[in-house]
């Protein structure tokens, strides 16, 4: 049987319409979650009667035992790109302890198609696999909400930068620097912490062990080592936001 879902994103978003005057052609509207919530998934416990949304690599246990992890690269698709390579996931991870990495066994870097757009999504963890997904090729956002307290403080923590384009539209703008800095030591951290929480089962409690991770084993582990990105400094912690 397929094992179900991590969940990482509580409510299915809405598709948003632009309510400016001048329409925005070929732009995918996210709805105005924390960033860390934008993610999709279902509790490990619940199981789910839709087609599920990604490619399921059955876990091997015992089998990978010495064994590198893979990845996986599936085409981005139009109008999108990956944020990291290959190459950057294993640097990344290998800077972790062994144990944490050992129950490991696919990281894709996930395709976008149109369902996947109507979804605020940046990764998922599926079994022992962590899906990464692709953003727009200008590595910019629309949204049609403005931008919580929460949702500012985090994109500032990484880098990102928000702007009101029009009445009813607001812009999240990333750097080459900063989106991979957001996707190495957020995401990816994140979901490997979703990955490594075997005692947690509620929603709410496996987010903030997920969260509590990725702060004390991306964010703050990079800046305590002054290894992190010149263009994100040395910046105060800051608790990402729960959606309720």
């Amino acid at each position: 049987m397929v094992e179900a879902m991590s969940r990482h994103k509580q409510n299915k978003p809405k598709r948003i319409r632009n309510s400016s005057p001048h329409p925005v052609v070929g732009r995918r509207f996210r709805y105005g979650s924390s960033l860390s919530q934008r993610t999709r998934g279902m509790d490990k416990n619940q199981k789910f009667p839709f087609s599920p949304p990604e490619d399921w690599h059955e876990p091997q246990g015992e089998d990978t035992q010495g064994k590198s992890y893979r990845i996986v690269v599936q085409s981005p698709g139009p109008g999108f790109r990956h944020v990291v390579t290959p190459e950057e996931i294993r640097e990344r991870l290998a800077q972790l302890p062994e144990e944490m990495v050992a129950p490991l066994e696919v990281v894709q870097l996930s395709r976008m198609t149109r369902k996947k757009k109507s979804f605020p999504c940046y990764g998922m963890q599926w079994g022992s696999a962590l899906y990464l997904y692709p953003i727009e090729e200008g590595m910019t956002e629309y949204y049609g909400r403005p931008p919580q307290p929460a949702q500012l403080n985090e994109a500032k923590m990484y880098g990102g930068r928000w702007s009101e384009n029009a009445p009813g539209e607001w812009a999240l703008e990333w750097t080459e620097e900063a989106i991979k800095d957001f996707y190495l030591n957020n995401i990816l951290i994140h979901e490997l912490g979703h990955l490594l929480d075997d005692r947690n089962t509620s929603y709410i409690d496996r987010e903030r062990y997920a969260e509590w991770f990725a702060i004390e084993h991306g964010y703050r582990r990079v800046n305590e080592s002054g290894a992190a990105p010149a263009s994100r400094g040395k910046r105060k912690t800051v608790r990402r936001h729960h959606a309720s």
